[in-house]
């Protein structure tokens, strides 16, 4: 298991106090519902919590996400300078891939990005919409549970409608654990759901509906009650 608690929220306890070891974790949701928080939330409780991750964003340079990092008082800066945490943007890479039909297999050929316990891909759709078809999909899909196979635990976002509709029901097939995301605003507040369609072998119980908020200096914060 790869726990990732943090004393100030009970996210981990929510999701059966960590990941099984080679899982295939998808997070799906729309622009703004909360998936790089999240993410950047679990890889800041990974590494507090003795694993290396690596994390490799199509939303931020370094420099902004070392910001938004300390926005939600999740201090890395020590965990970068001792490699706890591999940060790689690829917002440069992300507006090439548009003229490349070989993107995918770059990916996978780029070994140095799977060396750690934990790979997060924020967000995997964006990285792939321009070279994805079912073909280099399974492909891609295949990799990563050759990864999964060697114990390493894998984490995607996608966001919804930047995939066809067949390639999303791929990636939900294939995975170990499947969350969805879902916002309302109820006059100035926006309340926001996880929602954890499936999740495989889970430690301790799981919640379906997970309620949370996002506050600057605070971070990630689990509600007393979902919003269904």
């Amino acid at each position: 298991m790869y726990p990732f608690p943090i004393e100030r929220d009970e996210f981990n306890d929510k999701l059966g106090k960590g990941f099984p070891t080679g899982s295939l974790i998808v997070l799906e949701g729309g622009s703004g519902q909360g998936k790089s928080t999240i993410t950047q939330r679990i890889a800041y409780g990974l590494i507090e919590n003795d694993t290396n991750v690596t994390f490799i964003s199509t939303q931020m340079t370094t420099k902004g996400f070392i910001n938004q990092m300390y926005s939600l008082d999740y201090p890395i800066a020590q965990h970068l300078l001792k490699n706890r945490l591999l940060y790689i943007p690829v917002i440069p890479l992300v507006k090439a891939a548009k003229s490349r039909l070989d993107f995918i297999e770059r990916l996978m050929s780029a070994e140095e990005l799977f060396n750690n316990d934990i790979i997060v891909i924020d967000t995997i759709s964006a990285l792939i919409k321009y070279s994805a078809n079912s073909e280099k999909s399974l492909e891609l899909i295949s990799f990563f549970k050759k990864l999964n196979g060697m114990g390493k635990v894998i984490i995607l976002t996608v966001e919804s409608g930047q995939l066809e509709e067949e390639l999303n029901a791929m990636f939900r097939s294939s995975s170990d654990i499947y969350m969805t995301l879902k916002s309302k605003t109820m006059g100035s507040e926006v309340k926001r759901t996880l929602i954890v369609n499936k999740f495989t072998g889970a430690k301790g119980k799981v919640g379906q509906l997970i309620g949370f908020r996002i506050e600057p200096k605070v971070g990630l914060v689990v509600e007393i009650a979902s919003v269904a």
